[in-house]
């Protein structure tokens, strides 16, 4: 310190030239000093940052590198798509080219709707019933045709439902077996069979005819799950984008169908009462779903097909509850007495949505999709004459139903029967899709290979 007390003292008693000449003798070695301070700081700084250890310069470099002028950040969305479905008319079994040209659009539509942050989960194609387009061939003879539609479908990701094979009410004894081959050979071809419908009301032979068809699938496929692609569809309309119950009339179309039980979460999380629940729910909707329906109409207009418009059902997965959803609003498990007014409203809001809407637009209460739903059936906390009553006032009937392995016919046939009755006597549409899963009996747990499906007890029928 003495010395640079002493060099100041003599700076101060130097002339303008002394000072100059002073200023070329400190120059050397003033900026060095002038440097280390100055690493000594950026030392300092970086001892101060988050990044610890020997990859610091790394991350910190690969910070700087990693924020573009500009960024627009990406968008996200509080549900997902669960499909793209469109709707095509086959001249004959072998029509790949339809097919060909519905991927397409599926292409170009997911893409569009991808640019602007939707996640798109599966595109699917629905087709006019079954029996339009055989042209005069059997149902056996098509298989051949089916199974190249089929491979052609799954080799691009797309889902494919043939729509109801039996459309008029009768008995068939073949059926059965032909179903089996049919999802033998086939990966993704999905398909129903009517058993209600306005002109003729419960149609009571065909119950029996898909409770045959239910009973030979869940002993001819693994765990049963053969089941997951078919199911006894009652007064269901044609445009409905979610399967297996999908089939196709009219021109050229498609629809959308959502996984949205999170919209119902967020909503029902700081509801004071069921009022304030729907009223919130439908504010919370409405805002969401009308970029999707903004984006649909431009793919229709772009397309030049026609848009059937949103199938609103709040359809639950392993990872989105409808079951905790409800639960929310309740403040009481599933099941409990005020379960059934939970499902009026939700109903009650979907009905209600100023977005154009098709298909169920109900609630949806698939016992194997939901894990909160799979539990408190094990719990004993509801019956499937219960989950008949919710259908009452909500969604799609009775769906994924465990049940035991050795089922006869004739039970099934009458449930079936029993939801094709609710369905034509409240002109909605619902559906039955059944899960006898052999070798269980009721109150046995029941697990599945199908990664869409949870493992749940087995209910009783009756």
């Amino acid at each position: 310190m003495a010395d640079n007390n002493s060099t100041l003292e003599t700076f101060r008693s130097f002339g303008p030239d002394q000072n100059r000449l002073r200023r070329q003798t400190i120059r050397p070695w003033i900026y060095p000093l002038t440097i280390k301070l100055f690493l000594v700081s950026v030392f300092a700084l970086l001892s101060s940052s988050p990044y610890v250890g020997s990859d610091r310069s790394q991350k910190l470099a690969s910070t700087f590198a990693s924020v573009p002028k500009n960024v627009v950040p990406p968008k996200s969305h509080q549900f997902k798509i669960r499909t793209i479905t469109s709707g095509v008319n086959l001249k004959n079994t072998s029509d790949l080219a339809t097919i060909e040209s519905a991927i397409g659009f599926l292409q170009r539509a997911r893409k569009k709707f991808e640019d602007e942050g939707f996640e798109i989960q599966t595109v699917r194609i629905a087709t006019q019933p079954f029996p339009e387009y055989l042209n005069g061939k059997t149902r056996r003879e098509a298989l051949a045709d089916l199974k190249k539609i089929d491979e052609l479908a799954n080799a691009n990701g797309v889902l494919l439902s043939i729509g109801p094979v039996i459309t008029g009410d009768r008995h068939d004894p073949e059926f059965a077996l032909w179903a089996t081959q049919l999802l033998k050979e086939t990966k993704n071809i999905n398909f129903s069979v009517s058993v209600a419908s306005p002109e003729r009301g419960v149609h009571g032979q065909t119950a029996l005819t898909a409770a045959e068809a239910i009973v030979a699938i869940a002993h001819t496929t693994p765990g049963g799950e053969g089941n997951f692609r078919f199911t006894a569809a009652a007064n269901c309309v044609p445009g409905t984008p979610f399967f297996p119950v999908a089939y196709h009339q009219g021109p050229d179309a498609f629809s959308i169908g959502l996984e949205s039980p999170g919209l119902l979460q967020e909503a029902f999380a700081e509801a004071k009462d069921i009022q304030a629940a729907k009223a919130r729910l439908k504010s919370l909707l409405e805002s969401a779903l009308r970029p999707v329906e903004e984006m649909a109409l431009g793919v229709a207009r772009s397309e030049h097909r026609q848009y059937l418009g949103i199938d609103v059902s709040p359809a639950p997965s392993k990872e989105a509850s409808i079951g905790s959803a409800i639960e929310t609003l309740t403040r009481m498990p599933f099941g409990s007495a005020s379960t059934l007014a939970a499902c009026a409203a939700i109903t009650d809001v979907l009905h209600s949505l100023s977005i154009k809407t098709c298909g169920y637009s109900g609630l949806m209460l698939p016992v194997l999709e939901d894990p909160v739903l799979a539990q408190r059936a094990t719990e004993g906390r509801y019956t499937v004459r219960e989950l008949l009553l919710y259908s009452s006032v909500c969604g799609t009937g009775l769906d994924v139903v465990p049940l035991a392995g050795d089922t006869p016919a004739n039970e099934l046939a009458a449930l079936i029967r029993d939801v094709a009755a609710l369905s034509t006597k409240l002109h909605k549409p619902l559906s039955a899709r059944l899960f006898p899963v052999p070798g269980k009996k009721a109150g046995e747990r029941a697990e599945f290979k199908n990664p869409f499906l949870t493992s749940s007890v087995v209910m009783k029928l009756d």
